[in-house]
């Protein structure tokens, strides 16, 4: 009886990782931003103040160190974010949700980012090439030199039990994607460097 009770509990440390987190994944997937980014419907303006977001938060992991180094974002999004520059298309800005997932990874070990690093850069390697062709950038922050090689140096390091931590992330860039449509619907054109 006791071992029957103990099979059905939710208890996310006891569910495979991307059932576990498959709630709040759907929930991140549907964020009007993220919707939009999909459907192609972003500005330059706005793609580059995705970008200046996703600086922060790469740079910030990146510091604490990868499984692999063909993971590494930060060449590729700063060149994105120099394309868009030299189109007249640049962002400065870092909305507080950003400078709060940036602290909040800063303050970790290695081994406590590696459900972060599962997270965003599974999410480019995966749902980021469908992603790409939508961008109003060349999207080279979705180009992986050896992409199988990049996956299986996650999937070798993955546990089910990072799922809190992973959900934990989810919530962060849900706050993110709110936050950037927020300031995309009332930030009037030609002010988004201040």
């Amino acid at each position: 009886m006791v071992l029957n009770w103990l099979q059905n509990q939710t208890d996310t440390k006891m569910i495979p990782l991307k059932e576990a987190t498959s709630i709040k994944h759907k929930q991140a997937e549907r964020m009007p931003f993220n919707v939009r980014m999909f459907r192609g419907q972003l500005t330059k303006d706005q793609y580059a103040l995705y970008l200046n977001q996703q600086l922060l938060i790469f740079q910030t992991i990146e510091k604490l160190g990868l499984p692999n180094p063909s993971l590494s974002r930060v060449a590729a999004i700063q060149a994105d974010l120099a394309e868009l520059k030299n189109g007249g298309h640049a962002s400065t800005i870092v909305l507080d949700a950003t400078r709060s997932y940036a602290d909040y990874l800063a303050s970790m070990t290695y081994e406590q980012v590696l459900p972060h690093i599962y997270l965003n850069y599974m999410a480019l390697m995966f749902g980021g090439q469908m992603m790409k062709k939508s961008v109003p950038s060349s999207g080279k922050i979705y180009d992986f030199d050896n992409v199988q090689e990049a996956i299986q140096s996650i999937r070798a390091v993955q546990q089910d039990a990072w799922a809190d931590e992973v959900n934990k992330g989810f919530d962060f860039n849900i706050a993110l994607f709110e936050e950037l449509e927020l300031h995309c619907v009332n930030q009037p054109q030609g002010a988004w460097n201040s």
